[in-house]
């Protein structure tokens, strides 16, 4: 893998809705860089498949790459999974709020409110309550870095995708929030907001909404999981060192402010 340069080694991570995508990508990403790594992911029956195929990447043999089974929408799963993760982990420096699911593409006046609720719930409500959970964890020995996956269309608003924009904007307040909240000490919260990335999230949206998305990329095409990967791996390190509450835009020249 290209870059891999990035030293994470002796990092300890964990990567909400790992087993597919653009969480794999990371986590695939930090393991190469040197990190332990806990995928967390509903998807209980893909979880030790893909744990076992990322411990097989690991550069190192003392590097530990485990699965977790995790609702990061339901306060009583995070605890559990973190409990589990600390079970096998000395500590925990990096976390990634990647899990998400896109909903429905229907107008806002039309939006079924159990999706909304669901929307929220994942994209939002999980990065708040996987970030309260870790982040004490952090302040015990003053470092550590969380990321949160937004997304573009958290800054622009997308036609026909209310719950998702709305929840990845305000994942973008949470993390210039906890940016602030910390500033003094040595754990950084940033978040990254990449344009369209193909994978399989696609398979929820409709082929308009896809051809909307690619049609607003100057590059004209879609970023790959192993680019956004990039940027996360550099925001998980200790060179990431003056930056906080930060949004880092991964779009293609989409949006440039």
């Amino acid at each position: 893998m290209a870059g891999v340069a990035i030293d994470l080694s002796g990092n300890h991570a964990i990567v909400t809705g790992g087993c597919a995508g653009l969480g794999n990508a990371i986590a695939a990403r930090l393991i190469a860089s040197g990190a332990s790594v806990g995928i967390w992911d509903i998807d209980a029956d893909a979880i030790e498949r893909a744990a076992g195929e990322l411990a097989d990447t690991a550069p190192s043999s003392g590097q530990t790459v485990f699965g977790v089974a995790a609702d990061v929408s339901k306060p009583a799963s995070v605890e559990a999974a973190l409990a589990d993760t600390m079970a096998r982990f000395p500590s925990l420096e990096i976390a990634i709020n990647n899990a998400g699911i896109s909903g429905p593409n229907v107008k806002t006046w039309d939006y079924p409110l159990e999706d909304w609720n669901q929307v929220l719930g994942v994209d939002l409500t999980g990065t708040f309550l996987v970030s309260r959970a870790v982040i004490p964890l952090m302040l015990e020995k003053d470092y550590g870095r969380v990321v949160n996956i937004a997304s573009i269309a958290g800054k622009e608003g997308n036609p026909n995708a209310p719950a998702y924009s709305a929840a990845k904007a305000g994942v973008i307040a949470l993390t210039k929030t906890l940016g602030k909240e910390l500033a003094a000490t040595g754990v950084a919260v940033n978040c990254v907001a990449p344009a369209a990335v193909r994978t399989a999230i696609f398979d929820q949206m409709t082929d308009e909404h896809i051809d909307f998305m690619l049609s607003k990329i100057p590059m004209n095409r879609f970023g790959t999981p192993e680019e956004i990967a990039a940027m996360v791996a550099w925001m998980c390190s200790s060179d990431c060192s003056f930056s906080t509450g930060a949004v880092f835009d991964v779009s293609g020249g989409r949006a440039v402010y």
